[in-house]
């Protein structure tokens, strides 16, 4: 039996022309703004309730605390700084880690509790504080990302092995819902079709009322930036080696083009160049309430009310300001704003991610200033302000592909097991197949995703390795954030995912645009790869290529944006016909799953975004260049590409690339699906002659 509680009675459906009143008490019981699957009965006087704070650094509106507060007379609010969960953060995203854990500790105080700061694994620290206090509950936010179910499995089945006064403890998952959606069942595959259900959106909570904490308890203290960065250092368990990965990260594909070219410059103009990067770093003064709290001064954070003060500037930006703190906001938001509300997420999306405050309160943030704007009614037309439909735009999209997400984890019998990985606070879909032999990696091309290597994952797995197969950030099911797409923003996306998933070098495999992504890795972090298999890459060859002409400038233009929702419509009217020319001999490749899926994607929010890209791809770092020191690379071309001479493309490669081998396969652009037999029998005897370190012959053909 799940409780279900709501401390305001009222919520909003997605039609505007409505009135709108916040909610101002606490009044009953409702199924809408909490979910928590605990067990019925009397409130728990004797024990205590664990709350295991994660990803929801919050007081306010949070499902979890509330819940516990119910029912328990004695709370112990804990977080614990478990590598898994902090290990892949920026030290931008530390230093806000730590900003929100002093303001929740200190708003969790006002309200006469604590918060315990524990470090250690989860499974550990939990059990022990679960004895201490004599908890029969953990409350815990629900998750999607795969590590972190993993953990929280984990952590229930120490539980269960562990021995206890009284019954064990249950792990109660709660969520804290944006779309009032009864099951996930009721969710359709197709945003369209979600919009169509018009589901109301969940009123917020109000912050509950806290029972004292127990005063012969340790709650710890929070440490230093430098002291939390030595700490994840010495528990990552991992060498020298994986640590210098790690270290990769934090330089962009942009920055290790730079350093590439300030090469080929003399020392003079090395100096004065490093004398420009490096003026970023010297700290301004800064606003007595700003919200850009971090030495990078990035990033929207600090505690929930710094945060509220930061969007309530953003929302108001069209109207000026005298307020130093806003004004600063403003100025962040002109830099952030790449596209047309794209700084929203750029400001607020670690905030969001941190959870210092929820999605339906942005929501509701943005709803009353637009009330307020518009005499207390909202426009049947659209929103009267850019900024609030940019908020309202960016944590609807958020949580539909966190639904999304949900349901493709509940749903059974599927062909493969898919999973989650958070990027950059955005949610990425793969699968992995095959419990040991050599790590292979799958990128697939432009519109499409994992499932397009549905008749090699397996198979190649089966034959005795491990195959990973990702959906890129912008397709498929994953997540379409309002960011800009760039091929080295793919392409670092693809590096964090070798280190932070696959933690090994992989044998790199990329289709069509998915095979220049994988040889700008090849190409500028030649030790996460193993080798490169090319099937119908990208990119061209261009003879004595050595300028760097990259651009990193792609503000979107007014044609791009008529350009991709025409071709958006286009695709649409078309997808079955245009999936057929793709496989003129093998129609029945064309099935009415892949048709249905890329129909599908069509209508995720986001999807125009991603579209225009193909109207600012740069795709002038050739082949050549990205692949001159690499030396082993495998080229899988179809013959019949309808979009290149494969003929003169095979034999540029030849000439231009070091190591190159060549296969031709009477295929078009997507041989591995249209001849995926023989597309998986090349790759696994590539694999086998690279990981025996046998030199493979070129081929004649």
């Amino acid at each position: 039996m799940a409780l279900l509680l709501n401390p305001c009675v009222f919520s909003v459906s997605n039609s505007r022309n409505i009135t709108f009143s916040p909610p101002r008490a606490r009044l009953k019981f409702s199924a809408s703004a909490v979910k928590c699957s605990v067990k019925s009965g009397e409130a728990e006087n004797t024990c205590a309730a664990i709350v295991w704070y994660k990803y929801d650094l919050r007081v306010d509106d949070h499902s979890g605390l509330i819940a516990a507060a119910s029912q328990y007379r004695k709370v112990v609010p804990v977080y614990v700084f478990d590598h898994r969960i902090v290990s892949g953060f920026s030290d931008e995203m530390l230093e806000l880690l730590l900003f929100a854990l002093e303001d929740l500790r200190k708003l969790l105080k006002d309200k006469g509790s604590n918060l315990m700061i524990k470090f250690g694994s989860a499974e550990r620290v939990i059990g022990q504080l679960v004895k201490e206090v004599n908890a029969s509950s953990i409350f815990v936010e629900e998750e999607v990302e795969y590590e972190l179910c993993r953990m929280l499995d984990s952590v229930k089945e120490t539980l269960s092995t562990e021995s206890f006064e009284g019954r064990n403890p249950e792990i109660v998952k709660c969520s804290t819902p944006f779309y009032d959606v009864k099951s996930l069942e009721d969710l359709p595959s197709s945003y369209n079709d979600f919009k169509k259900l018009k589901f109301p959106i969940v009123s917020t909570l109000l912050t509950p009322t806290l029972p004292g904490p127990p005063m012969d308890l340790f709650w710890g203290d929070l440490p230093t930036l430098d002291d939390l960065k030595k700490y994840i250092d010495d528990s990552s368990n991992v060498g020298n080696l994986k640590k210098e990965w790690i270290s990769l990260k934090k330089f962009s594909a942009q920055s290790v083009l730079q350093g590439k070219k300030l090469n080929k410059l003399g020392e003079s103009e090395i100096k004065e160049r490093n004398l420009e990067s490096s003026s970023y770093k010297t700290k301004q003064l800064r606003p007595e309430k700003s919200a850009f709290v971090t030495r990078q001064g990035k990033l929207v954070g600090g505690g929930a009310s710094l945060v509220l003060n930061a969007l309530a500037a953003y929302l108001r930006y069209l109207e000026g300001t005298a307020r130093d703190e806003w004004q600063e906001v403003h100025d962040k938001q002109r830099e952030a704003e790449s596209r047309e509300g794209a700084s929203f997420h750029a400001l607020f999306g670690s905030a969001l991610l941190l959870g210092i405050i929820s999605t339906r309160r942005v929501y509701y943030e943005a709803i009353k200033y637009e009330t307020d704007r518009n005499g207390g009614f909202l426009s049947p037309f659209g929103y009267s302000t850019t900024t609030a439909s940019a908020a309202i735009d960016t944590v609807s999209s958020m949580e539909w592909y966190r639904l999304l997400t949900l349901k493709v984890q509940k749903r059974k019998g599927d062909y493969y097991s898919v999973r989650t990985w958070r990027w950059n606070g955005h949610i990425i879909q793969y699968t992995v197949a095959g419990r040991e032999g050599p790590p292979i990696l799958l990128v697939h091309g432009f519109g499409a995703f994992l499932e397009h290597y549905r008749d090699n994952v397996n198979p190649i797995a089966e034959a005795g390795n491990r195959v990973w197969a990702i959906t890129l950030l912008g397709f498929g099911k994953s997540e379409k954030p309002n960011i800009q797409y760039t091929e080295l923003l793919w392409a670092e996306l693809l590096r964090d995912f070798i280190i932070e998933v696959i933690g090994e070098p992989v044998h790199l495999v990329g289709n069509s645009i998915g095979g220049y992504f994988v040889a700008i890795i090849a190409g500028l972090w030649p030790a996460l790869a193993k080798s490169v298999v090319l099937i119908n890459s990208a990119g061209e060859i261009i003879p004595g290529y050595s300028a760097l002409r990259y651009s990193k400038n792609r503000r979107t233009s007014g044609a791009a944006w008529l350009g991709a929702r025409l071709l958006l419509v286009y695709l649409r009217f078309n997808i079955k016909n245009i999936l057929k020319s793709i496989y003129p001999t093998k129609t029945d490749r064309a099935d009415d799953k892949l048709i249905h899926e890329m129909l599908r994607a069509s209508y995720d929010p986001g999807v125009t975004i991603v579209l225009e890209s193909i109207f600012s791809f740069d795709l002038s770092l050739p082949l050549n260049y990205l692949l001159k020191e690499f030396g082993k690379i495998l080229v899988i071309q179809g013959m019949k590409d309808p979009l290149c001479d494969s003929k003169t493309k095979l034999a540029m490669l030849r000439e231009h690339c070091r190591g190159i081998v060549t296969k031709e396969i009477d295929a078009v652009h997507c041989p591995h699906d249209e001849q995926p037999n023989e597309v998986n029998s090349i790759i696994l005897q590539w694999v086998v002659s690279i990981e025996s370190e046998v030199s493979p012959v070129a081929s004649s053909q």
